[in-house]
């Protein structure tokens, strides 16, 4: 297209570019009466700035589409030419032809493929593209593994402190925590998403009488038990907050403020089972996302997605609940899949049977969120952060870009790469050139995009300033998180009776 041709320039600066990745010469032309290979699928995974299409080796799974990388950094088996090298700027216009290379397929990204023996690449050549083909093919999903890992540790910790505070690593006194792990009150001291700890809450500053509360080792429901009869400063730890005081107000100050607590649970969880299922999500699912899209835009919409979910449930949530796990992030991730899955729609070899098993997923998931001890907060807002986000960081949907005329080049490029950074700063520079000559189809969506992002960005500010400044509750809004059975929907409710002895919700939700 017009507006790309500015990028394709065989020079910088004045100075050529290297190519130490050339692809290798192009195999014998076809012998007639040989079956060609099938054009493969495309994988919709990009930078925000990069609208072509990425043809690529594939599987499909319910957890995406997630492409192939040769030993270069190219996709193997385009109908479309080589794929560029490791050093590709993504708006470069790349030539198209009918030529293919003649590497094979080095990495699988859904299976976890190993190297494979290419004899026609030369010793030295293999040694001087070794690290660009770390980068490029292997694409080890570094952040998933460290995630795994700090979360694993972290529970450790929360046993040993159980253990130490309780005399027992889990919760079994004054009640068993069915997730078989530390008690709401070791989670809620060590930054469980608890809103007493977080803002002034109706029922705490403004009590007419003086509240005290459970401490962390607390294994007794008897409010004149000396462990009954804590600060919240003391149950909140970290740095304490200021003790609401009898007869005082919403506006007293200071005010509860361990703003972290929307980030810390995400390395919390509530006992082995919660750890378990997430960590048997994070490391198939999320592994597989990550080696497709990188870890830069996997992390955002993991953190980004942990974040809004925790935000959300700190608003419309029960204000007793401790909350923890990685939930949210995971819902975002999952709704990564589902775009992937809707944009290469017509390239899969089953669609409508890889779309019942991830709305399976997601049904089931939000059906149990509303059950005691789950938070389906977390999941919703994680899941709707999880969609504006692929929106905008993920390629257009594949049926767009072929009506807008957008061409088949190589693989997806990672964010931390030279190319990447060089063709940031060409935009930088004159950025007007990039949008001359798009099409209207182009222009719609990329205002679509735009739009998304806003109004994400919006709903972000709109509930942080509810939960701090407004407190605008919905009363209606409990019941995407719990059912209206057995009062279910007041478990979570701070608890102030006569004796002043406050109880948070008990277990923690996830």
């Amino acid at each position: 297209m017009a507006a790309n041709d500015y990028y394709n320039s065989p020079s910088w600066n004045g100075r050529s570019r290297v190519d130490y990745d050339a692809p290798l010469p192009p195999l014998p032309p076809a012998v007639p009466g040989k079956t060609s290979h099938p054009t493969p699928s495309a994988s919709p995974f990009a930078t925000p700035f990069d609208d072509h299409v990425y043809p690529t080796q594939s599987y499909d799974s319910k957890y995406g589409h997630i492409p192939e990388y040769s030993f270069d950094g190219s996709t193997t088996g385009s109908a479309h030419g080589p794929g560029p090298s490791s050093d590709y700027i993504p708006l470069t216009n790349h030539p198209a032809s009918g030529t293919t290379t003649n590497a094979r397929p080095l990495y699988n990204a859904g299976f976890g493929g190993g190297i494979a023996d290419d004899g026609g690449i030369k010793g030295r050549q293999r040694r001087k593209r070794g690290f660009k083909d770390f980068e490029a093919g292997k694409r080890i999903p570094w952040f998933v593994y460290a995630m795994s890992l700090i979360q694993l540790v972290v529970f450790l910790v929360e046993i040993i402190r159980n253990a130490n505070l309780t005399k027992s690593p889990i919760m079994i006194k004054p009640q068993f925590n069915p997730m078989i792990g530390p008690s709401t009150y070791v989670l809620i001291n060590m930054g469980a998403r608890f809103v007493p700890c977080m803002r002034s809450t109706n029922g705490v500053q403004d009590s007419k009488i003086e509240i005290t509360w459970p401490c962390p080792n607390t294994t007794s429901l008897n409010p004149s038990d000396p462990s009954m009869q804590c600060s919240l400063s003391q149950l909140c730890g970290f740095s304490g907050v200021p003790n609401p005081k009898a007869g005082g107000s919403l506006n007293d100050q200071p005010q509860p403020n361990q703003w972290y607590r929307f980030i810390i649970p995400i390395f919390l969880h509530a006992g082995i089972i919660h750890i378990a299922f997430n960590l048997l999500l994070q490391l198939t699912m999320g592994r597989d996302m990550e080696k497709a899209i990188g870890w830069l835009r996997f992390a955002l919409v993991y953190f980004s997605s942990g974040i809004f979910g925790f935000v959300l449930g700190g608003n419309f949530a029960a204000s007793g609940i401790a909350s923890t796990g990685a939930s949210g992030c995971l819902f975002g991730i999952l709704a990564l899949t589902l775009l992937d899955l809707l944009y290469g729609w017509k390239e899969r070899r089953s669609p409508v049977k890889d779309l019942a098993f991830i709305i399976l997923d997601i049904v089931i998931s939000f059906i149990l969120g509303l059950l005691p001890g789950l938070d389906n907060f977390s999941h919703i807002g994680g899941f709707l952060m999880g969609l504006v986000l692929g929106i905008c960081i993920l390629h257009s949907p594949n049926a767009l870009r072929q009506r807008i005329g957008q061409t088949n080049d190589g693989p997806y490029t990672p964010v931390m790469t030279t190319g990447s950074g060089k063709t940031l700063k060409k935009f930088i520079r004159q950025p007007l050139r990039f949008f001359k000559g798009r099409k209207l189809f182009w222009w719609v969506w990329w205002i679509f995009r735009a739009g998304a992002l806003f109004g994400v960005l919006a709903a972000f500010i709109v509930l942080l300033n509810n939960f701090y400044k407004y407190r605008t509750e919905c009363k209606w809004c409990k019941y995407l998180s719990c059912l209206p059975i057995n009062n279910w929907c007041d478990l979570g409710n701070l608890q102030t009776p006569k004796n002043t002895t406050t109880t948070p919700s008990n277990p923690p939700r996830f």
